[in-house]
């Protein structure tokens, strides 16, 4: 903290806090979806072309909606949690790399960087999911959620595990470079074990062993018990992923300040 910051009362030092953390969730606006709407619009596309890829497979296929009557409200309801979990997981994890010449100034801290971006990924979700879930209901392919309180639950729980495992991994992208690529493929089998595309509770047993120890999986079943009125899961678990997040939250704040010192020697 410089000399004049050291003088400012506490109600000057939020307000200083605040205008800090809104100038970095615009710059990262700018950095993370560029100067156009285009940037924006992408973000939406994404997961709206994902679940049309999943209908038109599975219409190929002659089958039905693993659950209810709606394919594109149960393949929704599996690809925002995973999708906004990855894209936090992601964001988080580069926070430290992609604002390196921000740190030179004394009001910006490493913590200041990743708080502006989860804020920044947890506004552009809560987006991406009232248009994807709203236009469903416009077009009758979905009702409203039956308790949209345990539809925010989740979708919480979901900021709160990515935020983590970003974190966490943050620490280690700072001493290790290719540990983004190692994270990017370890990722990419969650698509699958992860039940986009099915009810994992009527997996076979051995199936359902493995599954389990998936946290997304938890999320995501658990979004989908509060959605439909009559989901009931037999796997979701909430203390599970809530409990990972806290563990990995913790292990990484920790981490960012014991290795700063070290990180500001490595930076360039």
């Amino acid at each position: 903290m410089t000399t004049s910051a050291a003088h400012l009362s506490t109600h000057e030092l939020l307000a200083l806090q605040a205008r800090v953390l809104g100038a970095l969730i615009i710059r990262e606006t700018r950095a993370t979806f560029g100067t156009s709407q285009l940037g924006y619009l992408w973000e939406i596309i994404t997961p709206v072309a994902m679940v049309a890829i999943l209908i038109a497979l599975f219409t190929a296929l002659g089958r039905h909606p693993p659950f209810g009557e709606s394919m594109a409200l149960f393949f929704t309801t599996g690809i925002i949690p995973l999708f906004f979990f990855r894209k936090m997981g992601m964001t988080m994890m580069k926070a430290f790399d992609a604002n390196k010449a921000l740190l030179a100034y004394p009001p910006i801290k490493e913590t200041d960087t990743l708080f502006a971006r989860a804020a920044l990924i947890i506004l552009t979700y809560c987006a991406i999911t009232w248009v994807l879930f709203g236009g469903l209901i416009a077009l009758g392919l979905a009702s409203a959620p039956d308790r949209a309180e345990v539809v925010f639950e989740a979708m919480a729980a979901t900021a709160a595990l990515g935020f983590g495992f970003g974190v966490a991994n943050a620490v280690i992208l700072a001493f290790w470079l290719s540990w983004d690529k190692i994270i990017t493929m370890a990722m990419r089998p969650l698509f699958y074990f992860s039940a986009i595309f099915y009810v994992p509770s009527r997996m076979p047993p051995y199936i359902v062993d493995v599954l389990e120890w998936n946290p997304v999986l938890h999320l995501i079943e658990w979004l989908r018990e509060g959605y439909y009125p009559n989901y009931e899961s037999t796997i979701v678990n909430p203390a599970y992923p809530l409990g990972i997040a806290l563990v990995l939250t913790l292990v990484g704040l920790a981490g960012e300040r014991a290795t700063r010192g070290r990180r500001e020697k490595v930076r360039p």
